[in-house]
């Protein structure tokens, strides 16, 4: 039996970041990964769909300037994307792990469980024992328990189709199925979103989400609302019929994109005292979870922050300073500001309702128009000492313009504040002096 002074599990951005940081720092560190070492981002997740989204945004600009400068417009060539997004994917697991392995750190294969409150066991054979644990294990699609569920593929099987179905339906309305429509839409597809209620985007402002509805029902996306499925039926030349009250649809293929859940069934964390819920394993304000020697970070904590890539990595660098010793004090996150990859991109961050909001149609607006984007809004939320406490965006230039927003709402900037800024002009940050 070996014992390391930290066990990481999952192999994922989060992981390799705690991995490399205790590393460094003198420790004896080792990683388990059951699947695909990089994690869930660069193999299947946001990596390869940006991938896909650069295909979006080029026809955007194309379709947006057509009749001003171009005649045609082309749909997005799903196999020549596909095999392009296979240079940036298929290289991440295998140098991910030889990444590790040079860098002194033991990597290790296979399903690894509990047995006791410091050791575990891989593959029910290969005993280890660690002073501490990383849980760094993400998640993964959540299914809906209907008739039918069989048929329904995930965001996964989406970003690895090697064809594009002519027509396909999407069931959720979060971000991820924002997205695919999106990607799926560029490439010539019928695309149907089907949604349980009618709040799609519900973390966003709803009037901006409903603007997003209506830009892409402009480019032919198909929304129904109020529909909850009840059954996915396949039909006997390959087309699936879908069901629910006063409802019903044929289609060629059904991706499930109605949540995730965490990883943390399969550990036997019972064994190691750690609880969990539905929502992912629980933790204080240091993200220690039951066990003090037991840490998770990352996608499977039960926390409501979003759920995203940087954040785990903050996370990881913070949990490695607590075990290094370099720091003793409280897990505090800074503002995450998220972005809806559509076509146009949706963005918030920060504060979404005060006393003062300044919201603004942008479309006429020189950064916009030049490139003839048929609508562009902006949100500021501001306190009663006039400083931006949050934002939300509704354009092509959203995600570079929240990053902005979210530092000059950490420096407590006012409209004062930022007409003492240069910016290089004509850009979008050249507009937020005028955004106040």
């Amino acid at each position: 039996m070996e014992k390391f002074d930290t066990i990481i599990i999952g192999a994922g951005p989060a992981g390799l970041a705690a991995a490399y940081d205790l590393k460094s720092n003198g420790q004896k560190v080792a990683v388990i990964e059951n699947n695909l070492w990089g994690g869930t981002c660069p193999n299947r997740g946001c990596d390869p769909k940006k991938v896909f989204l650069s295909g979006v945004e080029a026809r955007d600009r194309i379709a947006q300037l057509q009749g001003k400068g171009f005649d045609e417009v082309p749909f997005v060539n799903w196999k020549q994307l596909e095999t392009f997004k296979e240079k940036f994917t298929d290289p991440v697991s295998k140098g991910s792990h030889d990444g590790v392995v040079k860098a002194g750190i033991t990597a290790i294969d296979g399903q690894p469980k509990f047995i006791s409150e410091g050791e575990l066991v891989v593959n029910g054979q290969d005993h280890y024992q660690a002073d501490k644990f990383i849980i760094a294990t993400g998640q993964r699609p959540s299914y809906l328990n209907i008739e039918g569920k069989e048929h329904l593929l995930s965001s996964t099987d989406f970003l690895s189709l090697k064809k594009m179905p002519e027509d396909i339906t999407i069931i959720g309305a979060g971000y991820i199925a924002f997205e695919l429509a999106t990607i799926a839409n560029a490439t010539g597809a019928k695309v149907h979103i089907i949604h349980h209620n009618d709040r799609p985007l519900k973390e966003f402002n709803q009037s901006y989400a409903m603007e997003l509805v209506k830009q892409l029902e402009e480019k032919g996306i198909d929304f129904n609302f109020n529909v909850d499925t009840q059954a996915i039926i396949q039909q006997t030349n390959g087309q699936y019929f879908l069901k629910a009250d006063s409802f019903e649809l044929k289609t060629d293929l059904v991706i499930g994109a109605t949540g995730r859940i965490p990883n943390d069934d399969f550990l036997d964390l019972e064994k190691a005292k750690v609880d969990y819920s539905r929502h992912g394993i629980v933790v204080n304000n240091k993200l220690q979870t039951t066990n003090e020697n037991i840490y998770a970070i990352g996608d499977v904590v039960a926390t409501k922050q979003p759920k995203l890539t940087p954040v785990g990595g903050f996370e990881a660098n913070y949990v490695s300073d607590l075990i290094t010793g370099k720091a003793n004090d409280d897990l505090d996150l800074p503002l995450i500001p998220t972005v809806i990859y559509g076509s146009p991109k949706l963005a918030k961050v920060g504060v979404q309702e005060s006393d003062k909001v300044v919201d603004q149609d942008v479309t006429s607006w020189f950064t916009y128009s030049h490139t003839n984007e048929p609508k562009a809004k902006v949100r500021i939320v501001l306190n009663k000492k006039d400083e931006i406490i949050g934002a939300t965006l509704l354009s092509n230039e959203a995600d570079s313009m929240i990053n902005l927003l979210t530092m000059a709402i950490k420096r407590h900037m006012t409209h004062a504040d930022v007409i003492k800024e240069i910016m290089a002009y004509p850009t979008a940050a050249s507009d937020l002096e005028y955004l106040i």
